[in-house]
């Protein structure tokens, strides 16, 4: 689940206050809606397409295809094979990406205004009819094969994936998107066209570019590039429940230092708290060295070189989790420092100084640069995606200046919850077993 291992909640991000953002809706002839920014100072269009679901929507019997089938779409498509595709791109002077996480599949797209009809057709192409040649696959499987097993040997990989499984039972978030050595063994070309039949749809669909095109011009891109996919897909999977309580999992692996990650649930990107939460969260295990995490576990303690927590907010689930490291002989005591710093934030909250620091960081220190067409495209579809207004980026600050100090009190009293808090240990840690 590498949304996880990597997750940052588009709620964090914030256009400068001198940013002028003028974001248009576009609406293809065809029925498409994508959302712009225009900027005619550069002769080159980034278009960001995201795909809802990908992994979550493999079958029991084939996954890791959604993982498999993203990868090899530019392995070839329509009548170019993999070695004609990359010089066909490389002549247009194209950048294409394309990449799945735990619920979505990404395409990102860089086009040269002089060369976007062609390059639209290439990425056309790609996107409805990638060939899935025999040599490709078998390279792209290899490929594949190799990342599980360099994650098999990584502690946090395998903390990560602990957590999972146990968080999430039976759900699709249990699984691994990349899948198992026998998934990805087994997975065939049918399997991978189907993949692509049932996740990358219109219903599905969300798309965003920013650059040197106009809406007329995106509207016919549009319907070009993606007016010959499925309409539908398949439905994606009800919500996830939390299903892990207060207790430990220690994994065995032989290093000197374990990998500790620990979670609970979470909370809704809509909720009214949300962004108070947001704000608790930075002063519970934000990066500034005055978070608590940070400051009790490492500048008290000398117990971790650094500790984090982060909301995750998932398309089928929400969840609070949170990671260290530390020496074999220290880890029990980070544990229980970590435990003890939820349980006195839930029942005494934060002080109105630390508050006012975490608001002035997070509306300061840390705002959404609109540096290029590529970032810019893809913060638009993120947002589609997160269900935010068009004016989120002018608002953002505002929502954060509002939160109190009642506010964030109130709600670590209904977030943290320090006895259902779940920690999977990864290494040999001093007196730590599985409880």
């Amino acid at each position: 689940m590498k949304a996880i291992r990597y997750a940052a909640v588009l709620i964090g991000l914030a256009v400068p206050a001198h940013a002028a953002v003028d974001i248009q809706t576009v609406t293809s002839p065809g029925g498409i809606t994508a959302w712009l920014v225009e900027d005619h100072n550069i002769p080159f269009t980034a278009l960001e397409i995201r795909f809802k679901g990908g992994p979550l929507l493999d079958a029991d019997d084939a996954q890791g295809a959604a993982n498999m089938m993203t990868a090899l779409l530019e392995e070839g498509a329509g009548d170019r094979d993999a070695s004609a595709f990359a010089a066909a791109r490389d002549d247009l002077a194209a950048r294409f990406g394309f990449s799945s996480d735990s619920d979505t599949i990404s395409v990102s797209a860089q086009m040269l205004t002089e060369n976007r009809d062609e390059a639209a057709g290439l990425l056309r192409d790609a996107l409805t009819e990638p060939r899935f040649d025999a040599d490709a696959v078998e390279r792209v499987r290899g490929q594949i094969l190799s990342n599980i097993r360099s994650d098999a040997q990584d502690p946090g990989a395998i903390a990560m994936h602990t957590m999972q499984r146990e968080a999430f039972a039976t759900h699709p978030y249990a699984r691994d998107s990349s899948g198992t050595l026998d998934d990805v063994k087994s997975l065939t070309r049918d399997d991978l066209e189907a993949a692509r039949q049932s996740m990358m749809t219109r219903d599905h669909l969300y798309v965003a570019a920013a650059g040197d095109i106009d809406p007329e011009a995106l509207g016919a891109l549009l319907d070009r590039v993606l007016g010959d996919l499925p309409a539908t897909g398949a439905a994606l999977p009800p919500e996830a429940e939390w299903k892990t309580d207060g207790s430990t999992t220690v994994v065995d692996f032989p290093t000197p230092q374990s990998v500790v990650r620990f979670g609970q649930p979470g909370i809704d990107l809509h909720d009214p708290d949300f962004f108070a939460a947001y704000v608790l969260n930075e002063i519970m295990g934000g990066s500034r060295f005055s978070a608590r995490l940070m400051d009790e576990l490492r500048a008290k303690r000398g117990l971790t070189y650094g500790a984090y927590s982060y909301l995750c907010t998932m398309e089928r689930a929400n969840f609070l989790l949170g990671q260290f490291a530390s020496d074999n002989d220290k880890v029990a005591e980070a544990v229980d420092v970590t435990r003890d710093i939820w349980r006195r934030t839930a029942e005494n909250g934060v002080t109105k100084d630390e508050l006012d620091a975490a608001k002035t960081y997070l509306t300061g220190a840390y705002p959404l640069r609109w540096d290029g067409n590529g970032p810019i495209a893809s913060i638009l579809v993120g947002m589609q995606m997160q269900g935010f207004p068009a004016d989120y980026p002018r608002t953002r600050n505002d929502r954060i200046d509002a939160v109190t100090l009642a506010d964030v009190n109130r709600v670590a009293a209904r977030l943290l919850q320090p006895d259902n808090l779940h920690f999977v240990v990864v290494g040999q840690p001093d007196g730590m077993t599985t409880d």
